[in-house]
């Protein structure tokens, strides 16, 4: 047997383009397969011929990242990124504005004095950590807008994604006025948030971070490849098949959607409980506007049932050369289901359905309107479901195929953001260059 067999890597985002380019910095063979025709994944980047600048996913990375990865010299620093919350016509700093109403602050202390149980479900967690009223208030119905759950289905876990303390983000709040810098707050969990992590913009977008990493590995990548099987026998990966034809590998780095990737692997159940788990598909409307500042800040969140949309986004206000002078973009994250009326409704309704809700934050906002653009994807983020909750966990510590790895956010089913998923990749890419070593000197010893 050929002890040279590459890895296959399925997928050309982030962490698929993170795993070939570490691997071959450590002399491993791999070879990328993408299904679509180019590369970056949800990271993917757009500008329009008008001078607006839009990215389907991430707005934004840190310093630390663009240095890792070698794009630092092509990065502007982000100067200043708040979030706020409207509720009943009111505008409430997040998240500290929010305890200065009285209601808010009496349920938060009664949640801490009378100590917490166990949480069953995402609903007791927050009920616990910020009390009745704020939880049923703001971040439930912000959760299941964004998941489309019910919050008492959904698993604690969820709460996970709060990582700082309050004292914590006081501070890093206040480094960030001191240095005029949009310092990283909650968007790290593998590595440490401090003053010296900030928010960067790379020229062309975030897909530049995608672009960077290819380069090293462009002759291992192949687009337009779909990879329809992963071959196991005996529990250990032998082969996958790409457009119909079947090849030999050591191994298999897959970034494809947890339950996707239980359909395509054969030769074994292990994987067979994640075919449940669901991801939530998301609408992004962006409204291309004459003037600025229609937001009260950069990140709106809008717990009102009122509201079709639950965040609108104004990146203008953080990044202002993102769009022409004078001119700005709202973008209007709308949560829904592949196939059903959001979903299918046009461009122009949707934009016009977006634009009627936002005239009671943003007074005068039709007569502002010279343009839409839509984005929608069936796989945004994962959904935490108590029902599959242990099998997730069990997912979180392997696939339990030798030689198969899953990675990325979808991959992972994961919250996680774009540092998170480099240096998470990075880590697991020890585990497969182990594998690799091994396996070959098991099938030289064998060929001899």
């Amino acid at each position: 047997m050929n002890p040279s067999l590459p890895v296959a890597i399925i997928g050309g985002g982030l962490a698929g383009l993170t795993a070939a380019s570490v691997l071959r910095q450590r002399q491993i063979p791999v070879v990328l397969f993408e299904a679509g025709p180019q590369l970056a994944g949800m990271a993917q980047s757009y500008a329009d011929g008008n001078g607006f600048s839009y990215d389907f996913g991430a707005h934004f990375i840190t310093n630390r990242l663009a240095a890792a990865v070698g794009v630092s010299n092509l990065c502007r620093d982000v100067r200043y990124y708040g979030e706020s919350v409207y509720l009943n016509r009111s505008v409430y700093d997040y998240p500290f504005g929010l305890m200065r109403v009285p209601r808010f602050l009496v349920s938060g202390v009664a949640a801490k004095l009378t100590g917490s149980q166990s949480p069953a479900s995402a609903a007791d967690w927050f009920r616990q950590q910020f009390g009745r009223a704020l939880a049923d208030e703001v971040a439930l119905p912000l959760l299941e807008a964004w998941s489309g759950a019910p919050a008492h289905e959904l698993a604690p876990a969820v709460g996970g994604k709060l990582k700082n303390s309050i004292g914590y983000t006081l501070y890093l709040r206040l480094a960030s006025r001191l240095q005029r810098r949009a310092i990283s707050i909650g968007y790290s969990h593998e590595m440490p948030e401090n003053p010296s992590v900030w928010h960067v913009y790379p020229e062309g977008g975030v897909a530049t971070v995608c672009h960077k990493l290819a380069e090293p590995v462009s002759d291992s990548i192949s687009l337009e490849s779909r990879v329809e099987r992963i071959y196991v026998d005996r529990d250990q990966v032998r082969g996958i098949r790409v457009n119909g034809r079947d090849r030999d590998v050591s191994a298999v780095i897959s970034t494809a959607p947890a339950n996707i990737l239980a359909k395509i692997v054969s030769g074994t159940s292990a994987l067979d409980g994640l075919r449940a788990f669901r991801y939530r598909p998301m609408v992004f409307v962006n409204l291309l506007l004459n003037g600025r500042g229609y937001l009260p800040d950069t990140v709106l969140w809008t717990p009102g049932p009122q509201f079709p949309f639950f965040r609108l986004t104004e990146t203008m206000l953080s990044m202002p050369w993102l769009a022409p002078d004078g001119k700005t973009i709202l973008t209007a994250d709308i949560g829904c289901e592949s196939g059903d009326t959001i979903w299918n409704t046009p461009d122009d309704q949707l934009a016009a359905l977006c634009l009627d809700a936002l005239e009671p934050i943003a007074p005068g906002v039709r007569r502002a309107f010279i343009g839409s653009r839509v984005l929608r994807t069936p796989i945004a983020y994962p959904v935490y479901l108590n029902a599959y909750e242990q099998r997730r966990q069990e997912f979180e510590r392997g696939t339990g195929v030798q030689g198969l790895w899953s990675i990325g956010r979808n991959g992972e089913f994961a919250h996680i953001l774009m540092e998170d998923i480099y240096w998470r990749t990075v880590r697991k890419m020890d585990d497969v260059a182990e594998y690799t070593r091994t396996s070959s000197e098991s099938r030289i010893a064998t060929a001899s």
